[in-house]
């Protein structure tokens, strides 16, 4: 009797240490075991965004071979949204979204692909439409009845609220729902989300403020009101923080910004490198429909993508660095590195990866590939060097 008791005594202990959307099986319990991959509508086109553009990045999602590359998520941002109705249900722009959200997310499975949708925490979302306070469970019923797998949930307009407490609130809604839904939590790295998304049953987390097309640099949205960052700002605020990341739970650097525009074709590659390396979820954000050659090559390069969804799911590190010179290494399944030779300079550097950077011995002899040049580089021991363009990387794949 008293070995019974004290099993049961153990079991509960079990089941009430766990987070408490895990403790019932809940739909949202094997989320997101490698970070997301698709395409969102926000860095491109803001509040123009319709029916007819989201079919048609779906399609150029499968044409340009962006899905057979591992994409999978078409998630519309802000602005799909006008008032509620009488009864308080959220409502789709009946100009811009005429079939409606149901036949749109239809139309985004028939194709093999999974369907993501926007709202936020607080009474607005950031674009002034209406945000979910007060709605969580209504939504989240919405949403699954419209076939949605995907929700980002935003910060704006949310004034005095808890942050852990309002993400495990809307988690706990998508739950009852019935739908398996990823949540990708999105209140800019504020309330330190790493430190609890993963007990909130979050599958991804925002760690700074939005990302813009620029290769470096802080700017406030007007005076006083913060803030967007560069990609080499954001890679420096994630890099303390890969213990945090592990299957099923993220850190999100935001959303990529590769083919937008504003910078080179070799600072593209250093930014999806480096959020390869990173763990983070690769979430496009450029127009599809319209990709040059060198930014789909970019996108779709299997190697490098496959650094970022290996099963192991650990978040790559800055092991080494020297002024503007540095290493990051990513422990890969099986026993084999990513490495990131990484020149910040804007002049031509060579940088040297030193096996005792990758907790390997120096006398280990080991294959090295380069994962954008695709091919083998040969044997090396101790070492490996490569000359590296300014603000450029090279992507290797260490294997003993």
């Amino acid at each position: 009797m008293a070995l019974a008791r004290n099993l049961l005594l153990a079991f509960l202990g079990l089941i009430f240490s766990m987070p408490l959307w895990a403790q019932n099986s809940a739909p949202s319990a094997n989320l997101a075991l490698t970070p997301p991959m698709g395409w969102n509508s926000w860095n491109k086109f803001a509040c123009n965004v319709s029916e007819d553009m989201i079919k048609s990045m779906a399609d150029a999602m499968v044409k340009s071979g962006m899905k057979d590359a591992g994409y999978q998520y078409v998630v519309i941002d802000d602005c799909w949204q006008v008032p509620r109705d009488k009864q308080g249900n959220i409502v789709a722009d009946p100009q811009r979204f005429p079939s409606g959200i149901k036949a749109l997310a239809d139309y985004v499975h028939s194709l093999g692909l999974k369907f993501g949708i926007y709202s936020d925490a607080g009474s607005k979302t950031c674009a002034g439409r209406p945000g979910g306070l007060g709605h969580e469970y209504q939504d989240a019923l919405k949403y699954a009845e419209w076939g949605a797998d995907y929700l980002k949930y935003d910060w704006c307009n949310t004034t005095t609220q808890d942050a852990k407490a309002t993400y495990a609130n809307m988690r706990a809604a998508l739950d009852a729902a019935g739908r398996p839904t990823v949540l990708s939590i999105c209140e800019w790295g504020k309330h330190l989300p790493w430190l609890w998304g993963e007990e909130v049953g979050g599958n991804l987390w925002r760690t700074t403020d939005d990302i813009q097309d620029r290769w470096s640099g802080k700017k406030e949205w007007s005076p006083g009101k913060c803030c967007s960052f560069g990609v080499t700002d954001i890679i420096d605020a994630n890099a303390a923080l890969y213990s945090y990341a592990g299957p099923g739970h993220w850190n999100d650097p935001d959303m990529l910004e590769v083919g937008n525009g504003g910078m080179t074709i070799t600072e593209y590659r250093s930014h999806f490198s480096f959020w390869a390396l990173l763990a983070a979820p690769l979430i496009a954000g450029n127009d599809l429909r319209e990709m040059k050659p060198e930014i789909h090559d970019i996108l779709t390069n299997k190697e490098v993508i496959a650094v970022d969804q290996d099963a192991l799911g650990r978040q790559g590190r800055r092991a080494w660095k020297d002024g503007d010179s540095e290493v990051w290494a990513k422990a890969l399944a099986g026993g084999g590195r990513a490495v990131i030779l990484f020149n910040r300079s804007e002049t031509e550097k060579e940088i040297t990866v030193r096996w005792e950077d990758l907790d390997y011995p120096e006398s280990l002899p080991a294959s090295v590939r380069d994962l954008w040049e695709k091919k083998d580089l040969g044997k090396f021991t101790g070492k490996f060097s490569a000359r590296l363009a300014g603000h450029g990387v090279v992507m290797v794949r260490v294997r003993p």
